[in-house]
């Protein structure tokens, strides 16, 4: 057995501590001391790291130097099992990561951390202020990345049924100094758009350690341009054309995802990006067995985006819709409708971050740290034409959207007991955060640079949530343990407030009602050691996760949609379990995963067109039911056919359905979303990776 821990430790500290704890205390103990060298407590005490029965999968530094091009620390994730950040471009600021059964418009529900402090933007569940904060760490920086999935963990909040990732950062141990340059260069070829697009960056760091005191400085620069981020279209129109409109020449005929017949008239949002980011680690050991450590964040944001027309005059120039009708391809189309579809913007950013931890790290029966953060938008800024093209590409009438004052803050309390002698190790905590959205849209006379007019929308709201938890690692024979767990919490949405403005320029105001909900979530969690190389673990979990502060009062218009917000949203409620089959040995580990979870009121955005109201609608709703079932397998394995070959890989298929959905109302008569696929949750992921090892210097 004591091999089997091992061989595990060497892939995974995180997991081989959750073996560690469900082996005998006295094999917890004899590990502790034959591998010092594997060591994460600037992190998480040795004690609260036993406290996680939990499928974990993690990737090092140096693994990710030798298997990924790293440009920013999110691509150290790029080969994680099941595990898909959506980064669209280098310096995409909207870049969520979806789970084996979570998607890519479901930020909320997994959690990012980076040394305990939560870099997951909660405050939205999409992939656009929901998206995570991953600027705030460098890769530089970063020891080790590590993915635990699924709810069965009393530590974390109910948004952690996707998964929880947690970054590691390091300290240096002596004087250190560093820059490096790096650059990309993308040739993209789609429709009429056909280009080469450059991204550029630099970064320096600067660290030491003198005696009980280590600091920390990182900064970069980024400069980066995407490819369309989105396409510009318009239904298919059978109405032929008269023989007086105007000619227009250039759109691609295409189908939408729903198989409907569409015209691509051109590309939206090529966008430009300069982003700094700056940021100091402070650490101090107070004592032999107590270590203090404060972080502050900056990241600066200057981005643009354009639009670019397909569609060309007969004499050649490039066409951007106007007033009437005109002809494309013999057929009739609202001239009026396609200049809505081109629009410029610019954005204006200024974030901070900061955390203040204090941890205990001692070989005693106790052990607690307190973990204090604080994120906060100073600046966000969005401002957007609404006029026609070309004269709106250097100004006229737009909108300003103002996010500045958003932000939310974190406090956690941690505690861990073994009694010596006893087969308990006891984990406990409490857990309080509170979300604010600020979000006003003004109207202005030039969107460059004008001031603020007339509101012409408003949401605000806040969140808190306040959590007690308690877990416990019971030691019922040699090589079987329980996990039992729960997590009691009390949540509230408070001060919502909306305004919008009507269609003939009223405007009108909503305070939302104050909503709370309480609610608890058991854990359980079985892991029988069947021999050196196998280990069998069963978990089952209940989740709740809250309706986030956006998600109850955001309005939001994103082009010709609209975000319509729901201040009667319930929680998630969710159930999980997972049979899971490992073997470690010193050339290779080996993983299968069975897992399914139900989801009750499942809260899943949608678009639709509503009565009486002429653009598209988004709006989040609750589904009444969904299920998500499947099985992951996970290997990697040294010296793979030749001598020095590594092979590692995964494979996942899920079967992710809508069961009930009692809310559903059909366009088409007799149609259902009954029976089908949970948006955005992929059939099928699959990740290979080899590498080539020819002696200790090159890979």
């Amino acid at each position: 057995m004591k091999n089997r821990i091992n061989a595990k430790m060497a892939f995974s500290p995180i997991a081989a501590a959750v073996m560690s704890c469900l082996a005998a205390p006295g094999l917890a103990q004899e590990i502790e001391k034959t591998l010092p060298s594997v060591n994460v407590e600037s992190v998480r005490s040795t004690a609260e790291k036993n406290q996680l029965p939990v499928t974990t999968e993690s990737v090092t530094a140096r693994q990710a130097a030798d298997t990924v091009n790293i440009m920013n620390v999110e691509d150290m994730l790029k080969y994680v099992p099941s595990v898909l950040v959506r980064k669209r471009y280098i310096g995409d600021t909207k870049a969520p990561m979806s789970t084996r059964t979570t998607g890519i418009n479901a930020g909320a529900r997994s959690l990012i951390y980076a040394d305990g402090v939560l870099l997951s933007t909660l405050i939205a569940n999409n992939n656009e202020i929901g998206s995570p904060q991953w600027f705030m760490v460098t890769p530089e920086e970063t020891e080790r990345i590590d993915v635990m999935y699924g709810p069965f963990s009393a530590m974390y909040p109910g948004n952690s049924y996707g998964a929880v990732t947690e970054i590691t950062t390091r300290m240096p141990v002596r004087f250190e100094a560093g820059a490096k340059l790096g650059g990309a260069l993308q040739d993209f070829s789609q429709y009429g758009t056909s280009d080469r697009y450059s991204s550029k960056q630099a970064s320096a760091i600067l660290g030491n350690r003198s005696g009980d005191f280590a600091w920390w400085f990182s900064a970069s620069h980024l400069d980066s341009n995407s490819q369309p981020l989105t396409y510009l279209t318009i239904n298919q129109s059978a109405a032929p054309a008269g023989a007086a409109l105007p000619l227009a020449s250039g759109a691609f005929a295409d189908r939408n995802r729903l198989g409907a017949g569409i015209l691509v008239l051109g590309a939206g949002n090529l966008t430009h990006t300069r982003q700094d980011t700056a940021k100091v680690k402070l650490a101090y050991d107070i004592s032999p067995s107590v270590s203090a450590a404060y972080t502050l964040g900056y990241w600066r944001n200057r981005a643009d985006a354009d639009s670019q027309s397909y569609l060309a005059s007969p004499a050649g120039a490039p066409y951007f819709g106007g007033i009437g009708s005109v002809n494309i391809s013999g057929n009739a189309y609202s001239a009026v409708t396609i200049g809505s579809l081109f629009s410029s913007n610019t954005v204006e950013q200024d974030h901070w971050m900061q955390s203040l931890s204090i941890r205990t790290r001692t070989q005693g029966p106790w052990n607690w740290e307190a973990v204090a953060s604080r994120f906060r938008f100073q600046k966000d800024i969005t401002r957007t034409s609404t006029g026609l093209y070309p004269a709106a590409q250097s100004g006229g009438p737009g909108r300003v959207a103002d996010a500045g004052g958003t932000g939310w803050s974190t406090l956690d309390l941690k505690g861990t007991w073994r009694a010596p002698g006893t087969p308990h190790l006891l984990s406990f905590g409490a857990h309080h955060d509170r979300y604010t959205l600020v979000n006003p849209t003004f109207n202005t006379a030039d969107w460059i640079s004008g001031d603020s007019g007339a509101r012409f929308s408003d949401s605000r709201g806040k969140t808190r949530t306040a959590a007690l938890w308690a877990q416990d690692v019971w030691q019922l024979a040699p090589s079987l343990a329980a996990t039992i767990g729960g997590r009691h919490e009390s949540w509230r949405a408070y001060e919502g407030f909306n305004f919008a403005t009507a269609a003939g320029g009223a405007g009108f105001s909503v305070n939302q009602p104050v909503v709370d909900k309480t609610g608890f979530s058991p854990k359980l969690s079985l892991a029988w050691q069947a021999s050196d190389a196998w280990m069998l673990t069963g978990s089952v979990g209940k989740a709740l996760r809250f309706p986030t502060v956006a998600e109850l009062y955001q309005n939001v218009q994103t082009g010709a949609t609209f975000t319509q917000a729901n201040p009667f949203l319930k929680p998630e409620s969710v159930r999980s379990g997972e049979l899971a089959f490992e073997r470690a040995t010193p050339d290779g580990t080996l993983r299968i995963s069975i897992f399914e979870e139900r989801v009750r009121d499942a809260l899943i955005s949608q678009t639709s067109m509503l009565p009486g109201v002429a653009a598209p609608v988004t709006f989040v709703q609750n589904v009444d039911r969904t299920r998500q079932r499947g099985i992951e397998l996970s290997a990697r394995q040294k010296d793979g056919l030749v001598q020095g070959l590594e092979l590692s890989g995964s494979l996942t298929w899920v079967d992710a359905r809508i069961v009930a959905n009692s809310a559903y109302v059909p366009t088409i008569a007799g149609a259902t979303s009954v029976g089908k696929r949970t948006p955005y949750v992929p059939g099928w992921r699959a990740t290979l990776v080899a590498t080539y090892r020819p002696d200790d210097k090159w890979a």
